[in-house]
């Protein structure tokens, strides 16, 4: 204890201190956010949040904590550079709760993910029967493996002993754990009424003069001018399945394999979605898949299936909805295992606690929307021992109904008082509600923000001008009138997922919302029975395909109109302003960066000293329109370029209509160059929404267009549906946010839980009749936000 004080220094550093904070837009911001208590970021979408949070506090304190591994152990993570900030004390240990999705492998699922399915097979090693062996032995991802060899002993003398070595796994041997097995269209492979030198092979890279194509002519294991539909037995088993076999072609030493064996490592081995685009169209020519008939899709060998505890198989289990599940675990008493069936009830209940009871763990973990995802982290946080740690969430409200809200605060309270510091970007009132302390960042977005607004209690925050203090008790009253349906959408028994037999006529030509709890069943019903065909606009929140080249201006063909306007003003041709063509700076091919690969150490990303980051050459900066050249248009915000290209010298109408539709759904902040891979789930989904404005489409389906959006932007997205109203198209919008249900023409409300115990309709009608009815947990929460 120090001398006339009962402080120790060691408790005197209560604040993360952050001054002179200059990441993306952030103008030298300088916050203390105290520890030990939750703390929301708020302020409009692009206002420089994620920025601060993200981008300076999370990433020193995993930038710091990298520097701790060895150099062997940093080769495997990526180079995280020191954000641009003067002064960064007091960090602790950040836990990134992010919503970018689980990884899309086959073989992870909603169990694998967390602890569930780990507890589940110490379990049925325990209890069931007959006994398979060890956990490994109901595992999916481990396989059975038999192998002999010989050891030497020493007992006296020296002499060799034959062993035989055995692992049990649970992996289905047929499709490998992955629940489906994959047939192959042969067609699809090779035309066989030619020979190979006649370029009989039809897979993506095969051509007779390339590499391959060589290969397969050259290997004397038949003859290349046969046809293939005259290949005997032996050949055709040669051309397909041949196992690896040493040859020499051309005077070089090769390995060579059959077509199929060589596809599945080059081509199926891979994520579909990271392939380039002619080989994905190939693979889903090629490739069917089937549900696998050895283990009816539940990954597992038969020892595994046909264990049991009580009649049930760890396929059943994992089968179950997880609040089913968490019954019947707590229906199992053994004392043998007493503490792990505590542990496992306990995780199965944080599943039931954050609302994802309805999930089931054999539930592929690519198929979680991004909400779902980050909750699913969460759990394995929620059990953690670590204490002093600071979590930061990423609007954890997503996808939640007002139901769940109140359970999600619940949960970001109870890691507050284990002692952890919670760090919280959000634009739902209710969370900003229980902050101990807010940020407001602004005022505006992209340039115009960058600015702390305002630092203090929740009503304080109120009181202040400020544009969140403002809308904060902004709440939607009920329409007096509604506009008449032109028509009706019939779905009738539908059953997708969740869905009983669900019969609804969809008014069309009005704004329609689709409500109910997460897991009620709303996204089946809209994207799995509204007909997918001409004229439907299906706009969600999915990644957009594209590398860090693609930009707001190349994905919604902005671009196009730009590189001409450059190309007739200067009186050269368009391929010069685009920075994947003639135009690139040759240093860094275009990409502003220069990727440096280091072998062991992970590879590092530096400005482009020849272009300083501006993706051109020299030469072509000279050119101008309307007195910017092309690497100033493409850093201009979206409302900035809008003014530019709408008169004078510059005027591009083409540009103009592209870049009021940005403006429209609420994107003015971005900067047209900023890469897609930056993007959150919010921003892509109105991105999607301005490209598709465009098109003929006469039904739009929208996916929480809300999602990231800013109390005060939440009435441009309404004006917005309006106009799409208005000018006769339909709207269909699955949405949480009772601004937008009180502004609807009609509700569907699914319920009356989640999974299992919804997927039926518990109301249709009106906004007004929803609340005078009152019966379903979404009429009873609109209810309390309008005040009726």
């Amino acid at each position: 204890m120090t001398k006339g004080t009962d402080v120790h220094a060691a408790d005197s550093h209560e604040m993360i201190r952050v001054h002179g904070a200059r990441v993306n837009n952030l103008k030298d911001v300088s916050v203390e956010i105290p520890k030990r208590r939750l703390t929301v970021f708020t302020g409009v979408s692009g206002s420089g949040k994620s920025s601060l949070v993200f981008g300076t506090i999370a990433a020193e304190s995993q930038r710091l904590i990298n520097e701790t591994y060895s150099a062997f152990v940093q080769g495997f993570m990526p180079t995280l550079a020191r954000p641009e900030v003067d002064v960064l004390d007091g960090l602790t240990t950040a836990i990134i709760v992010d919503q970018q999705r689980l990884g899309a492998d086959p073989r992870s699922t909603v169990g694998t993910a967390t602890d569930a399915n780990a507890m589940l097979r110490i379990l049925f090693s325990r209890l069931a029967a007959p006994h398979l062996g060890p956990p490994s032995a109901y595992a999916f991802n481990v396989a059975s493996v038999q192998a002999s060899g010989a050891i030497k002993v020493e007992k006296g003398a020296r002499r060799a002993e034959k062993v035989t070595f055995s692992r049990t796994g649970g992996m289905c041997p047929r499709c490998e754990g992955r629940g489906a097995v994959t047939d192959i269209d042969l067609t699809q492979l090779y035309d066989d009424s030619k020979s190979l030198r006649e370029g009989a092979l039809t897979m993506p890279g095969y051509s007779v003069d390339g590499w391959y194509g060589r290969i397969y002519t050259g290997c004397g294991f038949f003859d290349p001018d046969k046809p293939i539909a005259k290949f005997t037995k032996r050949e055709l088993h040669d051309l397909l399945h041949k196992e690896p076999t040493k040859i020499k072609v051309e005077g070089i030493n090769l390995t060579y394999e059959g077509l199929i064996p060589k596809m599945q490592k080059s081509f199926l081995s891979k994520d579909v979605d990271s392939l380039q685009p002619h080989v994905r169209a190939f693979v889903e020519r090629a490739v069917t898949f089937t549900v696998c008939p050895d283990c009816s899709g539940t990954r597992l060998s038969e020892g595994a299936r046909t264990s049991t505890i009580d009649g049930v198989s760890i396929a059943d289990a994992c089968a179950m909805q997880i609040t089913d599940l968490a019954e019947w675990v707590r229906g199992l008493d053994d004392p043998s295992v007493a503490p792990l069936l505590t542990a496992l009830g306990h995780s199965l209940d944080s599943f039931v606690e954050i609302g994802l009871g309805y999930l089931s763990l054999d539930r592929p973990s690519g198929t979680l929307s991004g909400g779902e995802a980050q909750r699913v982290k969460m759990i394995r946080h929620l059990g953690s021992s670590l204490t002093d740690v600071t979590y930061v969430f990423d609007e954890p409200t997503t996808g939640l109904h007002p139901h769940d809200i109140q359970r999600m605060n619940g949960l970001l309270l109870r890691l507050r008082d284990k002692g952890n510091t919670v760090l919280v970007v959000e634009h739902k009132p209710e969370t900003i509600a229980i902050a101990d302390h807010v940020v407001d960042l602004g005022p505006g977005a992209g340039t115009g923000g960058g600015a702390v607004c305002f630092e203090g209690t929740v009503e304080g925050l109120r009181a202040s001008d400020t544009v969140t203090g403002r809308h904060l008790d902004d709440r939607a009253s009920l329409k007096k009138s509604v506009r008449k349906a032109t028509g009706a959408l019939e779905i009738r028994g539908a059953d997708a997922n969740n869905l009983r037999g669900v019969d609804v006529d969809i008014p069309l030509g009005v704004l329609v919302a689709v409500t109910g709890v997460a897991g009620s069943g709303k996204s089946s019903l809209v994207h799995g029975s509204v007909p997918a065909g001409e004229g439907v606009v299906s706009v969600d929140q999915g990644a957009i395909r594209g590398s860090r080249r693609s930009n707001p201006a190349t994905y919604t063909g902005l671009l196009d109109p730009i590189r001409k306007a450059f190309a007739k003003a200067n009186g050269v041709k368009p391929a010069l302003f685009s920075a994947n063509s003639e135009g690139a700076c040759p240093t860094c091919n275009g990409v502003g960066v220069v990727y440096t690969d280091l072998a062991m150490m992970a590879g590092v990303a530096t400005t482009c000293e020849e272009c300083e980051g501006r993706r051109f050459q020299a030469a072509v900066l000279e050119y101008r329109l309307g007195g910017r050249d092309i690497s100033e248009v493409l850093a201009m915000p979206v409302s900035e370029a809008e003014a530019f290209f709408a008169e004078g010298e510059a005027r591009v109408p083409a540009a103009h209509r592209i870049l009021t539709r940005l403006s429209d759904v609420g994107l003015g902040y971005l900067t047209l160059g900023q890469p897609l891979t930056t993007l959150s789930g919010g921003e892509r989904q109105r991105l999607k929404l301005a490209t598709h404005m465009g098109e003929k489409g006469g039904v739009y389906v929208l996916d929480e267009p809300t999602a990231g959006l800013h109390l005060a932007d939440v009435e441009q997205l309404l004006g917005l549906l309006d106009r799409l109203v208005d000018s006769g198209k339909s709207v269909i919008v699955v949405e949480h946010h009772q601004a937008v249900m009180a502004h609807a023409d009609w509700i569907i409300d699914l319920g009356p839980g989640a999974g299992h115990d919804g997927g039926q309709i518990v109301f249709e009608g009106t906004p007004a009749e929803l609340v005078a009815d009152g019966s379903t947990l979404t009429g009873r929460h609109l209810a309390e936000y309008v005040g009726a």
